[in-house]
C-alpha cells in the first residue's frame, strides 16, 4: 500500500461535527445519509458520536403513513462509523431534531441505564425498525 493510500485512509477517520456521509445502507435506502451532530469524549468509551440518519424507509405502525424517513438520534462508537461510512458528502448544521433524543439518552446514560451502539448503521436501522414494531 502506498503512503498516499495510508494517508487517505487516516484522513477519512478524522470525523467531525457537521459531516454528512454516505454509508453502507440497507437495500432500497441507497440515498440515505448519516449526519454527525455532536461528538463527546468519555473516559472509558472514548469518542461518542451522536448521529442522525435520513432517507431511510423504516416501517412504523405508530405513525400516519406507516414509514419513518428520519431517525434523529443514535449514540454510536467510532467502530460503528468505521464499519459503515463510505464517502464524505459535505458539511451541514446539526439536525435540530436530534436534541430531544440526545437529552433523553444523556439522562439515562449518566444514570448508568443507557449505552452506545457498536454495530453498523444499517444494523442499527434494522434493530430500531424491529423494536418500533414490537410495541
Amino acid at each position: 500500500m502506498s503512503l498516499l493510500s495510508v494517508f487517505s485512509i487516516a484522513k477519512a477517520a478524522d470525523y467531525s461535527e457537521g459531516q454528512l456521509w454516505a454509508y453502507k445502507t440497507r437495500a432500497g435506502e441507497e440515498k440515505s445519509t448519516v449526519l454527525i451532530n455532536k461528538i463527546e469524549t468519555h473516559q472509558k468509551l472514548g469518542k461518542i458520536f451522536h448521529i442522525s440518519v435520513d432517507g431511510v424507509k423504516v416501517k412504523n405502525n405508530h405513525i400516519q403513513g406507516g414509514v419513518s424517513s428520519e431517525l434523529p438520534h443514535f449514540p454510536v462508537s467510532e467502530e460503528t462509523l468505521n464499519k459503515s461510512l463510505t464517502k464524505l458528502l459535505g458539511k451541514r448544521k446539526p439536525n435540530p431534531n436530534y436534541i430531544e433524543g440526545y437529552n433523553t439518552w444523556k439522562s439515562a446514560f449518566d444514570a448508568g441505564k443507557a449505552g452506545i451502539f457498536t454495530i453498523s448503521v444499517s444494523e442499527i436501522v434494522g434493530f430500531i425498525e424491529d423494536a418500533i414494531n414490537k410495541q
